[in-house]
């Protein structure tokens, strides 16, 4: 597998979840296009090259509308990685939103998310969330299925535990190479799970202790959803995060996101935040985050941690 293909080896990704119009039904439309194009040519300039998606994302639109910028661009599809997910079923009638890794629905999915990215292979298949119906040994026929066929490349998972990421593993042959987690400034307790431990304050923590250890320690490549957190640090608010947030930028000669990326980035166990904003500008000033390495110091990253937690560290 060339470092290319690899998502391991990618810094940053750019999340497509914005692209393709309204979370509805409706059919997309060749503003939906322009807007897609405009997204994914501003990651390109700023050296990103790994693009995440879900079967759901605008109830399948921001797949198609991917689709047809690749349509019309020969030669794009060899300069990018393609990143998928499966495994939530949208409301739909009376039928409840619910999680689904049963093997044919799995199988099914992607088939149907190859067919709108209007592409033969998946580089990676993230499963999404947990579904506790399905057991380990199910989940594992679809993967090896789609592997054997050259449908998906790499696999992973979306939302899941060190503890769930384990007992999925045991069952399969091909390596679980991703976990993406929401993680962010705003969203820690991916962090503090471990540091908290044995204190008081524990216990409002939710991520459970040793999914970072467990990820770090396997091979397993964190990947950060909601990374800039909708943009709270990075807007130019008047609070005392932004205001060190940008008080950074300014001493390191970067922008506010790259701060906030070089946050996440600098953990050893080594997290790609996955960039979800759909305006070109800032998709642009996220560059630094993947020209540079993390330039915060140790110090730096805990005045930013403390700053956002509102309160001292135990």
């Amino acid at each position: 597998m060339t470092a290319h293909t690899d998502i391991r080896t990618h810094p940053l990704l750019y999340g497509c979840m914005g692209l393709g119009g309204g979370w509805d039904t409706a059919p997309w439309t060749a503003e939906d296009v322009r807007h897609a194009e405009a997204a994914i040519e501003a990651a390109l300039a700023a050296g990103i090259s790994a693009f995440d998606h879900a079967d759901i994302y605008r109830h399948g639109k921001s797949e198609a509308v991917f689709g047809e910028v690749l349509a019309r661009a020969p030669g794009l599809r060899q300069r990018i990685v393609l990143q998928s997910k499966c495994g939530i079923r949208l409301p739909d009638g009376d039928r409840p939103g619910h999680y689904d890794l049963r093997a044919a629905s799995i199988v099914r999915r992607v088939e149907e998310s190859l067919t709108r990215l209007r592409t033969d292979v998946l580089d990676v298949l993230l499963l999404h969330r947990p579904d506790p119906l399905t057991g380990p040994e199910e989940i594992a026929g679809a993967v090896a299925s789609l592997h054997s066929q050259g449908l998906v490349r790499q696999f992973g998972v979306s939302n899941m535990s060190g503890a769930q990421l384990s007992a999925l593993q045991a069952h399969l042959d091909v390596p679980l190479v991703v976990d993406q987690l929401e993680m962010s400034l705003a969203r820690r307790d991916w962090v503090e799970a471990g540091v908290l431990f044995n204190t008081p304050a524990a216990a409002g923590v939710g991520c459970p202790p040793g999914t970072v250890e467990h990820c770090h320690a396997n091979g397993v490549r964190l990947q950060a959803w909601g990374a800039l957190a909708r943009g709270r640090f990075a807007d130019g608010a008047d609070t005392p995060v932004n205001r060190l947030v940008a008080d950074l930028a300014r001493r390191h000669g970067t922008t506010p996101e790259t701060v906030l990326l070089w946050w996440l980035r600098k953990h050893p166990a080594g997290i790609a935040p996955v960039v979800g904003t759909t305006r070109p500008e800032r998709i642009r000033a996220c560059a630094d985050a993947v020209a540079r390495e993390p330039g915060l110091s140790h110090e730096e990253w805990y005045e930013l941690w403390v700053a956002a937690r509102g309160a001292p560290l135990p």
